[in-house]
């Protein structure tokens, strides 16, 4: 299987992942070092930094040679050959802070199945690595539903890695798993610091903390099961059965509904809110798929 390029990270606010706040976001310390991918070939362990395939004689500031020398990470690839494993090759660049130890180590924060486009999990890789000790960045924070201000501060207390007393770090990297973008990509948002203690983050877990939208509040009030299903069967008994080309027919129509016949009810229960539409129909949808997967 060739080198798969990893992703590029878009500046949050940026068009390629407008609307990938909204859901279940994972904040994760951004580490300023060289990015860096190993996996299993035919010929054993292989490694690539962001843009080639890597060789001994060309490895990358010394993270080839590190990694064919390193048996914990030659056996999470050898033991799991279907997968690509992306992550920072700490080594000198920008920021000159972190601790003393964390320099020259293979730290993992994403991977992929080698017959998907997609990335795994937090939740569903994190015992993998785990199992064969290699080091890997945890999230900080996971935020449902968050706001600009919220990241700001997670952004203000990433410590990961950092000495005591040298400020923060380069940055996080916002991570929605079920994020596509309006071009059909999945990609993440990254926060950067204007200036470059993990404290037990991987025993203790990242808290989970949650901003209740306005939009989202309506759609918890008014969306239900009941009204989804609903509008699924009327949609099943006049076209004679169900297609997944009625799925559009379906999301506008739960939409407009919502709209129409709920709105006026909501806006005086909230007391006039400013509500963004574009944010409502999201929001939408996102309800319509949780409460009816199985047609997506």
């Amino acid at each position: 299987m060739d080198f798969r390029k990893y992703i590029h990270l878009e500046k949050f606010g940026n068009d390629e992942v407008q609307g990938i706040e909204l859901g279940r976001i994972y904040v994760f310390p951004k580490v300023d070092g060289s990015n860096g991918c190993v996996w299993w070939g035919e010929n054993g362990l292989r490694c690539a930094s962001r843009n080639r395939e890597l060789t001994t004689d060309n490895d990358n500031q010394g993270f080839m040679n590190t990694m064919i020398e390193s048996l914990p990470y030659i056996e999470l690839a050898k033991e799991n050959p279907d997968y690509y494993f992306y992550g920072e090759w700490l080594v000198p660049h920008s920021l000159k802070t972190y601790r003393e130890e964390a320099w020259r180590k293979f730290y993992i924060f994403d991977v992929q199945h080698k017959d998907s486009d997609k990335f795994m999990k937090f939740e569903d890789y994190e015992s993998m690595l785990k199992k064969h000790n290699v080091e890997y960045i945890t999230p900080i924070a996971v935020i449902k539903n968050g706001k600009y201000e919220n990241f700001l501060h997670e952004l203000n207390n990433n410590k990961f890695l950092v000495q005591d007393g040298e400020g923060v770090g380069e940055g996080i990297v916002l991570k929605n798993y079920n994020y596509q973008n309006k071009y059909g990509r999945q990609t993440w948002a990254k926060i950067i610091t204007t200036t470059f203690k993990d404290k037990h983050i991987k025993e203790m877990g990242a808290s989970v903390k949650e901003f209740k939208m306005i939009e989202q509040d309506i759609v918890d009030s008014k969306v239900d099961k009941h009204l989804i299903d609903k509008t699924y069967a009327k949609i099943v008994n006049e076209c004679n059965g169900w297609n997944s080309k009625y799925i559009p027919r379906l999301l506008n129509t739960v939409y407009h509904d919502l709209v129409r016949e709920e709105l006026w009810d909501e806006l005086k229960r909230l007391k006039n809110p400013t509500v963004n539409f574009n944010t409502l129909h999201h929001v939408t949808v996102l309800k319509i798929k949780e409460a009816r997967s199985e047609l997506f």
